[in-house]
């Protein structure tokens, strides 16, 4: 199985996108092997900025992507990422920081504690806190890495 990060669903259901063709064959590649998920995270996450929010899940699946529950077990770990995140960014700025675990944390724990790859364009706070996480990343246009997506 592997678990996909939101920003591989945007990129696949957006054309005009530079990962459109890497994340529908991550996904394609995904579904034909092992299979391919979303937890509710990023279900939420893709109905945010989704015309016609209703219809996402039956996207989704029509993609032969399952969506699953965030296991319990992941909150743990997510906490300790968090946290540490937390720690680095009020260190770095001095400012506060929320104290509501950002989306990536999920997605990033449930993939650890499952044992799954993970499918992402954005591995930069992956590596960070979650560095034993396998990834499955595109190859950007110059550096090599992929940018940051908001």
């Amino acid at each position: 199985m592997i678990l996909l990060d939101t920003n591989v669903l945007i990129y696949a259901f957006d054309p005009d996108s530079p990962f459109c063709q890497w994340a529908r064959e991550t996904i394609a590649d995904a579904v034909a092997g092992d299979g391919a998920a979303i937890n509710a995270v990023s279900l939420a996450e893709i109905c945010v900025g989704d015309a016609d929010p209703p219809t996402v899940s039956d996207r989704v699946r029509g993609w032969g992507v399952e969506i699953l529950d965030v296991p319990t077990a992941a909150a743990d770990e997510c906490a300790q990422a968090y946290r540490q995140y937390r720690k680095r960014r009020m260190s770095q700025s001095g400012m506060p920081v929320s104290v509501m675990p950002l989306p990536d944390f999920f997605i990033g724990a449930h993939a650890r504690i499952m044992g799954w790859e993970l499918a992402t364009a954005d591995r930069g706070r992956f590596d960070t806190y979650f560095p034993s996480l396998s990834l499955k990343t595109p190859q950007g246009p110059a550096t090599g890495a992929p940018p940051a997506i908001a």
